[in-house]
């Protein structure tokens, strides 16, 4: 996720972030959710499944961030079922057809 540093005389840190248009991007500031690029899924940074999977040393090789969950959305990208479980029923709902 970051680029850079902040050294004595260095440039500023930049992180690199997964637009709406599906292309990384650099920024001045963190991404608030993660995701998967394999799985197609974002969610919280404190998910419990996400963390579980970095913690067994998959995931982060496919790992990006997102400043916020309409980028995440635009980029193709769904809401994980465990930290986002409201958000993911109604991305189900809506591509089942059915609104909640």
């Amino acid at each position: 996720m970051t680029t850079g540093g902040h050294a004595r005389g260095g440039s500023p840190r930049t992180y690199t972030l997964i637009g709406p248009d599906g292309r990384p991007y650099r920024s001045p500031t963190p991404g608030t959710l993660a995701g998967n690029r394999r799985s197609r899924l974002y969610g919280r940074l404190d998910c419990r499944a996400a963390l579980r999977a970095v913690a067994c040393g998959r995931y982060t090789e496919h790992r990006v961030f997102f400043a916020d969950e309409d980028a995440a959305s635009k980029a193709g990208y769904r809401p994980c079922a465990v930290c986002m479980p409201a958000e993911y029923a109604r991305w189900k709902a809506n591509r089942e057809g059915t609104m909640p």
